[in-house]
């Protein structure tokens, strides 16, 4: 007996009726300044509230803030992620909260510089980062090696620069999301990060870290658990005492699901995440710092995406909304997630199963298929939601110039990058 179709998700997916107000508020000023669709619209003030949520729970389990006058208790330090959301307003608005930001390419690293990170408040992380790192003279850096030929090449000048070095250990718990059964490609694996934290110490570098970094969307706090003991052994083998655990992002989104309809953060609390933490750093004597890099679960809610109705067609059972953004040029997550989609203006009234499509000539380019009002016709508009991570840096120019973007804080409401010409498309080619 075949079991009954999948009803459709619905629209909203569990938004406080206040977050779906402020980004609809945002996307009429938007549309009032004549900023042509698609564009993405970001703000500062879901950042900040996640970044509060978090203090709070940090602060309730016996943490404290780096930011302010210290006592004698292991803080915490929040790190921009840069690769989430390379948006320039973002890096501004964030130095001028006191804090660091991390980065994994040479671009980023030149990025923080000019948007006046110093030094001392760049964290650096990621792969391979020895054919890049040595041409910058930057005394006093944050870099975690990856790998033997990192730590190898750039051993010398991170002496002579006085940078605060850390190692990044592959554990258990990291795995290739494609193939489970292998690992990732980044790290030390725990016999080889000790051996490098030994190297380190018989250098006397100035070696204060050790780095892991899960995965995203981290189901349960108690993988956490083991992947921070785990890290523990390593230290213990190494005979080293770090002064900062640098945890990488993994903290999972709200009001996000799997395609499959999973919620992301069904067995996560931040509470019970806090309390863990404080019981794991106990196996850190001498541990002065926490740090905190969770790029998804800070900036997701900090951005949408608005594309208007271009065309509607209606076949085999589903209605087709034809749109001039999409997956393909604007919203690759949504090839392995849903997220809430409002309507401008609203409309009432009956729904239907209903696929929303970009303009690229791909059946790929589908945003999103759920329930949504038969009234909704050309002309409308969609505000796809959670689209702070990852779009940007992920954004196409699939026979289309990249997006306009609008930037929001304490200051208002202001376009911060045009809409891309076809200029400025076609004129990288040499003639």
């Amino acid at each position: 007996m075949n079991s009954a179709p999948k009803k459709p998700a619905r629209p909203d997916f569990g938004h406080p009726p206040e977050t779906i107000e402020f980004w609809k508020r945002l996307v009429r000023e938007a549309l009032s300044l004549s900023v042509p669709t698609p564009f993405y619209v970001f703000s500062s003030v879901p950042i900040a509230e996640k970044i509060s949520e978090l203090d709070a729970a940090l602060v309730n389990a016996g943490f404290q803030s780096a930011i302010g006058n210290r006592k004698l208790k292991i803080a915490f330090r929040h790190w921009l992620s840069c690769k989430t959301q390379p948006v320039a307003p973002l890096l501004r608005w964030w130095r001028a909260q006191g804090r660091g930001i991390e980065v994994v390419s040479e671009f980023e690293l030149r990025a923080a510089l000019a948007e006046g990170f110093a030094p001392e408040d760049i964290l650096v992380n990621g792969p391979a980062k020895h054919h890049w790192l040595a041409q910058f003279e930057l005394p006093g850096l944050s870099v975690n090696f990856d790998s033997r030929a990192e730590l190898d090449a750039l051993l010398p000048r991170a002496k002579k620069l006085n940078w605060r070095l850390g190692v990044r250990i592959l554990t258990g718990e990291e795995f290739d999301p494609e193939n489970p059964q292998f690992p990732t490609q980044f790290g030390f694996a725990p016999d080889e990060a000790v051996a490098a934290l030994k190297k380190l110490l018989r250098a006397k570098a100035r070696v204060e870290t050790v780095h892991f970094h899960l995965r995203t969307n981290v189901p349960s706090v108690r993988i956490y658990e083991r992947a921070i003991a785990e890290v523990a052994e390593v230290c213990r083998a190494a005979k080293f005492s770090p002064l900062h655990l640098d945890l990488g992002g993994g903290v999972p989104v709200r009001h996000v699901r799997s395609r499959g309809s999973k919620v992301y953060d069904g067995e996560f609390g931040l509470r019970a995440f806090a309390q863990q933490l404080r019981q794991s750093v106990k196996l850190f004597p001498g541990l002065r710092e926490l740090w905190l890099e969770n790029g998804r679960f800070v900036s997701a809610g900090s951005g949408v995406l608005a594309v208007k109705i271009l065309d509607v067609k209606e076949r085999r059972g589903l209605r087709q909304f034809i749109c001039d953004g999409g997956r393909t040029q604007n919203a690759l997550t949504s090839l392995w997630e849903q997220h809430a989609l409002l309507a401008l203006p609203e409309r009432a009234g009956r729904q239907t199963r209903t696929a929303v499509h970009g303009p690229t000539c791909m059946a790929f380019d589908q945003l999103a298929c759920m329930a949504l009002p038969r009234a909704l016709r050309a002309g409308d508009h969609l505000i796809w939601l959670d689209a702070g991570a990852y779009h940007i840096s992920w954004e196409t120019r699939f026979s289309h110039g990249h997006a306009a973007v609008c930037w929001h804080d304490e200051n208002g409401l202001r376009r911060v990058r045009e809409r891309q010409s076809f200029e400025q498309f076609w004129s990288q080619w040499e003639k």
